[in-house]
């Protein structure tokens, strides 16, 4: 029998660990005025977010591709050019992020390898030109 290396969907805690730091999230999304830009830009029920940043982080972090499962390959670029992202919306998103991150039990090794990966995404995700400052 092989042994396979922890991912980070196993060594946070697995489903029910993705599942409170998507909550927390959005959470915090729904109810700071840091995330008040972000916020503005989904829909008045985050419902449907929720679940599917639940289902992308389950197997962008290792654990089952729940996303490719039901909506295919995940394009997140693609799904989110329709939205004005500049820094300020990158930066409330990692905002959140890494306050639902920070509150969650973890090895901090893997708290501080999320928060990094985060954060590239969060650039990545970024379709408004400005410059850097």
């Amino acid at each position: 029998m092989t042994q396979s290396t922890p991912t980070a969907y196993d060594l946070m805690g697995g489903e029910p660990a993705v599942r409170r730091l998507v909550d927390r999230f959005y959470d915090l999304m729904d109810t700071t005025a840091e995330a008040a830009g972000i916020r503005a830009l989904h829909a008045k029920s985050l419902k449907a977010s929720r679940e599917k940043l639940y289902l992308f982080l389950s197997g962008w972090l290792g654990g089952p591709q729940l996303y490719m499962e039901r909506y295919g390959p995940p394009m997140i670029r693609a799904r989110h050019l329709p939205f004005p992202i500049g820094k300020k919306e990158r930066d409330e998103w990692i905002w959140c992020m890494d306050r639902a991150l920070e509150e969650q039990e973890m090895p901090e090794m893997v708290r501080d390898f999320l928060k990094t990966r985060f954060r590239e995404v969060a650039n990545h995700m970024r379709n408004q030109a400005e410059e850097e400052g």
